[in-house]
């Protein structure tokens, strides 16, 4: 006790500040109910446009491998849950506040990478039609974040919206998850080199994206020609 009859503090005390940028914070610190929440804010929530979906999602995934490893030891099916929970719970959640105003939650935002990736949503809806978009963007940042609530805005009918949300939010979390899962397993000291493996992840989780702008591009050729 010190002289005004206060315990010391200790230098040890963990450290409470968690990082909402960094997936390997958030999963130490929340472990799979983390996933599920920042899952629901990033589909759900405007402001969870800015949260690390793909990266929490593939390491996730990379820390339910058995054996020693860094980080926190996670359940895969815990983890399953949680995101298919929170990614379609966020998305049912956009989708309602779109349709109750999202145009103007979208007119007032200042942030100009939320207003391109409102852009890129629309131009999605118009290009590709109302299921594939839906499920296309899942695997776009920002752009998963902001077609929930135009969808809603577009008045997107709620089954058709319900539907491929289900079919994308379930091939995107549990793709992610279990791609980080078979990788940990078969190299068990991925972790070493773990952004580099994020970064080539959320790159391949683009390709779904390229492959429906390339279809595109030589469907107008075509039509061209």
């Amino acid at each position: 006790m010190t002289a005004g009859g206060r315990a010391p503090v200790s230098s040890s005390s963990p450290a409470l500040a968690v990082n909402l940028l960094d997936a390997s914070s958030l999963l130490s610190s929340f472990g799979a109910v983390g996933v599920g929440v920042v899952l629901f804010a990033e589909t759900g929530l405007l402001v969870g446009f800015f949260l690390p979906g793909d990266s929490l999602l593939f390491t996730a995934g990379l820390l339910c491998r058995p054996g020693a490893h860094s980080g926190p030891h996670l359940v895969l099916l815990e983890v399953l849950a949680a995101a298919v929970t929170g990614t379609l719970a966020g998305s049912q959640c956009g989708y309602a506040l779109g349709r109750r105003g999202g145009r103007t939650l979208l007119a007032r935002s200042r942030n100009k990478r939320l207003l391109e990736g409102a852009g890129r949503a629309e131009e999605l809806l118009g290009r590709y039609g109302h299921a594939r978009a839906i499920v296309l963007a899942r695997f776009v940042p920002v752009v998963r974040t902001v077609l929930n609530p135009l969808a809603g805005a577009l008045d997107v009918p709620p089954r058709v919206f319900g539907t491929w949300q289900v079919a994308g939010g379930v091939a995107w979390t549990a793709g992610l998850v279990l791609g980080g899962y078979a990788l940990g397993s078969a190299v068990p000291s991925v972790d070493r080199c773990l952004l580099p493996v994020v970064g080539l992840v959320v790159l391949v989780s683009l390709l779904p994206l390229g492959v429906e702008v390339l279809r595109g591009r030589r469907g107008r050729r075509g039509a061209g020609g």
